[in-house]
């Protein structure tokens, strides 16, 4: 079989990973991929945003099946033009992938079927919105409506830093049409749990819950970032707490998009808080998460494509999904500097007996050799019987990957290792 991958980051490479494992595929071809995914892939110089480009190389090269993995694709309806050309997909069509596209249109969702979230209010006027940000409760939490690399959420702790992230959003246009639409929600309290799950509209199977570290610096402190690391189990995803999600939050999202005309079939990532009051949707994806895809697929010990196959094809209930029991750590290595300016082009170093369990992220290929090219370069993937073997293995791993400008945290997985002594 010829695959198609569209993207070109550390989840993809993961992605392209796992599906090399089936025997059947004879070519994987990542558009646009980048230096590291080339020694699994074949990268096609196609961004992922050109769908029309996407389309028009699946048909002329023949692809039995692709893969569209990062929102902005998703979003702009690529899986609706690819299916258009006879492709089949992987990944939600357009008019289920406003799930993420809009926050708006979720927490609408969420308040019409009575799926617990925070409370809320949505603003497309920035009078109103300041109005509002005089007397809702602190802290509060700004949110751009549209796509926005996972930085368009801001954590006001005064009314003056509230009304700043709506200026930055509605007047000074900080993520473009995405902030011409804000929510501004009540501040949730616990410990965070992401939780992918794959869906063909019908039948939904969760996989191994993770731990995300969404923050540059250690203790949980600095900028937002697109993900410092993951680590997967996440010791706060009891089976009770699964039992309720599945009740209250995943089969109720399931068929509240399927009653709304927008069954969505693909990867469907549940970002949740296990507040005192249970868990409770902080947001939805509507693909697999970036760096959580790392921890979570070397843990699947079926065959992804064939699982893939069977979300296109509506037959996932007759499809057995199972996991490795192990536990998994991914430490992502940094270019100094990111999520703001940092420096690129210096040499990748990585030794080859690590070299399948390293998911590259932004790393060009030149001359024959790897150069830095991107804010995170990397992840250092783990998987080990305890989580806590998972995580000293990754941190052995980073100890012998070099590149001029490195950075990563030194404390990712405590929390996880902390609340498994509780």
């Amino acid at each position: 079989m010829k695959l198609l991958v569209v993207g070109g980051g550390g989840r993809e490479h993961a992605i392209i990973k796992k599906l090399r494992e089936n025997k059947s595929v004879e070519v994987i071809y990542a558009l646009p991929g980048n230096g590291g995914i080339a020694s699994d892939a074949v990268c096609v110089p196609v961004k992922a945003t050109d769908i029309e480009g996407i389309a028009d190389f699946a048909v002329e090269n023949k692809i039995d099946y692709a893969v569209v993995a990062p929102d902005d694709p998703l979003v702009m309806g690529a899986v609706d033009l690819l299916e258009e050309k006879g492709i089949p997909c992987f990944g939600p069509n357009k008019a289920a992938a406003v799930i993420e596209g809009s926050k708006a249109f979720a927490k609408d969702l969420m308040k019409k079927y009575g799926i617990p979230t925070a409370r809320y209010e949505t603003f497309s006027a920035l009078g109103e919105a300041l109005a509002y940000a005089e007397t809702c409760p602190l802290p509060t939490v700004v949110k751009a409506d549209g796509l926005a690399l996972g930085k368009g959420v801001i954590i006001a702790k005064t009314r003056e830093e509230a009304k700043e992230a709506l200026r930055s959003m509605m007047e000074d246009k900080k993520f473009g049409k995405s902030g011409e639409k804000v929510v501004i929600e009540e501040f949730l309290t616990g410990p965070e749990v992401s939780v992918l799950s794959f869906t063909d509209g019908e039948t939904v199977v969760p996989m191994v819950s993770s731990m995300d570290h969404k923050r540059a610096l250690d203790g949980d402190e600095g900028l937002n970032t697109g993900g410092m690391g993951t680590v997967a189990p996440n010791p706060y995803y009891t089976e009770e707490v699964a039992k309720r999600c599945m009740e209250e939050i995943f089969l109720p999202t399931i068929r509240a998009m399927k009653a709304e005309g927008r069954t969505f079939k693909g990867c469907l990532y549940f970002g949740l808080m296990i507040t005192a009051d249970g868990p409770k949707v902080i947001e939805y994806n509507c693909r697999f998460g970036d760096p959580e895809t790392q921890v979570v697929l070397p843990l699947l010990e079926s065959d992804l494509l064939t699982v893939m196959q069977a979300v296109t094809a509506g037959k996932l209930s007759e499809t057995e999904v199972r996991f490795s029991g192990k536990s998994a750590c991914c430490l992502i290595m940094a270019s100094d500097g990111y999520p703001l300016s940092y420096k690129k082009g210096f040499e990748l170093e990585i030794p080859a007996d690590i070299a399948d369990n390293v998911y590259i992220a932004g790393a060009a290929l030149t001359d024959g050799k790897l150069l830095t090219s991107g804010g995170r370069v990397l992840g250092a993937v783990a998987v080990r019987d305890s989580l806590r073997e998972a995580v000293d293995a990754s941190y052995e791993m980073a100890g012998r990957i070099h590149f001029a400008n490195a950075y990563y945290r030194k404390d990712i997985g405590a929390r996880a290792l902390k609340a498994l002594e509780e």
